[in-house]
This record gives C-alpha cells, sequence and structure tokens, in this order.
C-alpha cells in the first residue's frame, strides 16, 4: 500500500480550479485512509531539532529522575508516564497489557479565557513538571506553538475539502484544549505478553493528530480491512490523521482509522512526537450534514473519558 501525500504549501499556493483539485484529493484520502503523509509543512527545522535533543536528554535520565517529573496529583494530564502505566487499547474497550512505552505530555499554551467554566479553567491551567533538562521548557514550547499554527492551516485545508468557507472551524479552536506528548518506545528482548503492543490499538480522539515518527523507524500500522500496514517514516514530513471528533463532524464520511505501534521481539529503541488537536472545552460537535448519525458532544468531557479509560481510570 501506497500512503498518499499532500502537499500543504502547494495547496496554499494554488487557486481556483487547481485549488478545488487539491482539496479533492485530500477529501478522497481522508475518506480512504484518514492518514496522509503531509510535506510543505513549513515548520522550522531548527525548532524539529531542537525538540528532538531536549525529548532524547529526557528520555536518557535514569527512571527515578524522570519519575519525578510525574503528573503532580493521579489522573492529571500532563507529565511522565512511566512504562506499564497505559494501555490505549482499553479507550476501544479492550482489555490488554500495559503498552510498552514511556511518554511525556505538556498542556496548552494559552490560559483558560476569562469567564472559563470550572472545567475548561482546571484542564487548560493544569500543571505541567517541566523536566530539569536544559533548554526543555522553551524548545517544547517553541515546537509546540509552531504545530499549533500548523494545525491552523491544515484545518483551512480540511474546510476546502469539505467544500466549507475557509474559517469554518477557527471557532471551534479558539481556546483548543490540544496537547503535546513525547513518546519513547524501549529496545524490545524477546517476545511480548499476549495481545501487548507498544501501543496499542486505538484510534484518537480528537480534531487530528499530528505525527513526527522518528525519521526511518518502523513499527506504526493502521488497520485496512483485515490486516496492518505500516506507515511510513519518512524524512522531513509529517503524518496527520483523522480524530473520532472530525469523524463524528463529518457522518464518518472521513474515518479515524484504527492504529497501533506493533510489538516484535528484538526491536531498537523509537521515539515519535505527537500534537493532539482538541477543540475548545465546550465547543459542541455535530454531524455537519445535519444527521442523527451521532449525537452532540462536548469536546472536553468526551476526551476526559476516552483518557481515563486509557489510564485504567474509568469504564
Amino acid at each position: 500500500m501506497t500512503f498518499a501525500t499532500f502537499d500543504l504549501a502547494a495547496f496554499e499556493a494554488a487557486t481556483g480550479a487547481d485549488q478545488d483539485r487539491r482539496a479533492a484529493q485530500l477529501d478522497q484520502i481522508c475518506c480512504e485512509t484518514g492518514f496522509v503523509v503531509l510535506t510543505g509543512h513549513g515548520v522550522d527545522r531548527s525548532v524539529i531539532d531542537a525538540q528532538w535533543d531536549v525529548v532524547r536528554r529526557f528520555f536518557a535520565l535514569d527512571a527515578d529522575t524522570k519519575q519525578s517529573f510525574a503528573p503532580p496529583t493521579p489522573g492529571a494530564p500532563y507529565g511522565y508516564l512511566g512504562p506499564d502505566r497505559e494501555a490505549l487499547a482499553r479507550s476501544k474497550g479492550e482489555q490488554t497489557p500495559p503498552d510498552l512505552k514511556e511518554s511525556f505530555s505538556g498542556r496548552p499554551l494559552q490560559a483558560a479565557p476569562d469567564g472559563a467554566d470550572e472545567a475548561t479553567h482546571a484542564f487548560s491551567t493544569a500543571v505541567t513538571p517541566w523536566p530539569d533538562v536544559a533548554g526543555f521548557e522553551a524548545a517544547w514550547c517553541a515546537y509546540y506553538a509552531s504545530l499549533e499554527a500548523l494545525a491552523s492551516r491544515v484545518m483551512v485545508a480540511f474546510a476546502a475539502a469539505l467544500k466549507l468557507p475557509a474559517d469554518y472551524f477557527a471557532p471551534y479552536h479558539r481556546n483548543p484544549i490540544s496537547a503535546l506528548r513525547a513518546l519513547h518506545y524501549p529496545a524490545t528482548a524477546g517476545a511480548a505478553l499476549d495481545r501487548q503492543q507498544r501501543a496499542g490499538a486505538h484510534t484518537d480522539y480528537g480534531t487530528l493528530t499530528i505525527l513526527l515518527p522518528q525519521a526511518g523507524s518502523s513499527g506504526l500500522q493502521i488497520k485496512q480491512g483485515n490486516a496492518w500496514v505500516d506507515v511510513p517514516a519518512p524524512t522531513d514530513a509529517f503524518v496527520i490523521n483523522i480524530g473520532d471528533l472530525m469523524a463524528r463532524w463529518t457522518a464518518d464520511r472521513w474515518v479515524s482509522t484504527l492504529h497501533r505501534v506493533v510489538a516484535k521481539p528484538d526491536q531498537p529503541d523509537r521515539m515519535s512526537l505527537a500534537f493532539f488537536l482538541q477543540p475548545d472545552w465546550n465547543a459542541m460537535i455535530a454531524p455537519l450534514d445535519g444527521s442523527d448519525t451521532y449525537a452532540s458532544v462536548a469536546s472536553g468531557p468526551y476526551l476526559m473519558q476516552k483518557f481515563q479509560a486509557a489510564a485504567g481510570m474509568g469504564t
């Protein structure tokens, strides 16, 4: 299977029928696989390199030091999550052993808006326990800001693909409760437990995910029919995938595809960076076509339900 590539800069530079053609191609990709290799992204190479540098140095710390940057309270969304702490397949109702990974997550850069309700404020201002790694917070925030800007550009392309006004999705993402997550999959030795993966089979929860896998690495797979298909990790490109809320918005015209990071014996270690675009806490998501395919859901509570299930905190 060959994964489709979408050149965002070329789309933005195009006009008239040429831009319509490119938008139609994006629509087809989102309908068929929900995964696209994104080129022409414009994110500065120095910002990406700085982020990889601090993340590598963080994951190289000893276990006790990393654990000191865990979320400050049980169930808090941001900070270090060590091995055996999360099973993503549980968010889809499948009971599996914990995933073979560790991660660090950081909160949105902006605080909750004035007048925000208590839930919005608590989530968006939750503390990120920044690691004591030189330059970590500055590099992380610069990368986050670049990915937030990239996500806004992608949403304009998504609007064109759905034949909507260019700014259609902007009001839903005025104060997004997005997050950035760095993931490290340690080298494997021998076979994993039954049904255990580096990241269990799941769909992402929000609008879209912008993934930066370690260039040339392998392991990310998507479910196509009854088969698992490898997703490439090309140099100087991101991998975009549709999240559950976007699938709900489009009444499943666009697919939020089941994916995983497979565990095999004797794999080298692997890292990736995932930016999860999530609408404002109180944004109500309902099918664009007015159908009753899905009931309206509020972005924030929907996210927390999924988050707690993956962490083993809910049903």
